[in-house]
């Protein structure tokens, strides 16, 4: 008894034509993804691509939840009031659609043995104190090693002050009252 193959030969033809070699079928179908993989770029007159920013499209800006983003975001106004208010401590992570901002240790100038580190979670669409969650990390330098120590009792309150007059100031500069 002879075992037949379950696959036809390569010579092998189906309704009359003649199969595909097995090497070329990854090659097409590689080729038919990528084909419908976007469209072409544009060309300006000296043939160069033109830039597709796509992210322009998507971006919230200042306008208070006027786009399909935003609403399922958190509010625009305090989300630039607090990029803006953190903007001299370098970022650690900052993410728009879910409304936290991570900045990495920041060591003031005039002292050289104390540092921060500030967390702020913008938690909803409303422009209210209570729609902001700051956290603000202290650690000071002792022995040779950075030392976890609380911070002013103001120091939380005058950040959410400052993140939240900055939201107001771009909500009214934008002519959204």
């Amino acid at each position: 008894m002879t075992l037949r193959p379950s696959y036809p030969a390569p010579s092998a033809t189906h309704a009359g034509r003649r199969l595909l070699p097995r090497a070329a079928l990854p090659t097409l179908l590689a080729t038919a993804v990528l084909a419908g993989c976007g469209s072409a770029p544009q060309h300006d007159k000296s043939g160069l691509a033109i830039p597709q920013n796509r992210l322009l499209k998507e971006d919230r800006g200042a306008n208070g939840g006027s786009t399909p983003l935003e609403n399922d975001g958190v509010n625009a106004f305090l989300w630039r009031g607090a990029l803006d208010t953190l903007s001299f401590m370098p970022f650690s992570s900052a993410d728009a659609v879910a409304g936290v901002i991570l900045t990495d240790w920041y060591t003031p100038p005039a002292t050289k043995d104390e540092r921060f580190k500030i967390t702020c979670f913008i938690l909803s669409r409303s422009l209210r104190s209570d729609a902001l969650r700051v956290s603000v990390f202290r650690q000071v330098y002792e022995n040779s090693q950075w030392v976890d120590t609380p911070v002013a009792a103001n120091t939380v309150s005058d950040i959410t002050a400052r993140i939240l007059t900055r939201a107001r100031q771009l909500r009214t500069d934008s002519g959204q009252h």
